[in-house]
């Protein structure tokens, strides 16, 4: 395949991950939305919100392994499918730490509860930290096809 084709794969990596950013931001402000609908929560709103966002992070993950297999297969570049890999990892990692916190955020009337969302927003933290950096790998081993 073409230099071309590799370079138009690693933009489609970049727009999928800027994708997933937005899908974050969108299950945030869902989620926000949601609190404030209290004390009668509406649920099945929120449960259609959580679908949508559930499928768009299944959909992006799809295409981000796809473009992982052509990146090894059909460009021989390992290195920057073990960054993918490590990137994948870390990303189902903090869709689990998000979906923690909000439990956490909804459990907010007992007073215990805040220690525990500041540890789920930590781990957030750090958790976006190692995603950046690995991020910052991808684009350092990609620059020459720019």
């Amino acid at each position: 395949m073409a230099p071309t084709d590799l370079k138009n794969l690693v933009r489609r990596f970049h727009a999928l991950q800027a994708e997933r950013v937005e899908a974050y931001k969108l299950f945030e402000e869902g989620h926000e939305s949601y609190l404030r609908t209290g004390p009668h929560y509406d649920f099945e709103h929120y449960k259609q919100l959580v679908h949508e966002i559930t499928k768009a992070f299944c959909g992006i993950s799809k295409e981000v392994l796809e473009i992982k297999e052509q990146l090894h297969q059909d460009f021989d570049r390992p290195d920057l499918s073990e960054h993918i890999d490590k990137l994948q990892i870390k990303e189902k990692e903090k869709l689990e730490l998000v979906a923690v916190c909000f439990l956490h955020i909804g459990e907010k009337s007992l007073f215990f509860c805040k220690k525990k969302i500041n540890r789920s927003k930590c781990n957030i933290i750090k958790n976006t930290a190692a995603l950046s950096e690995i991020l910052q790998d991808f684009k350092y081993d990609s620059e020459e096809l720019e």
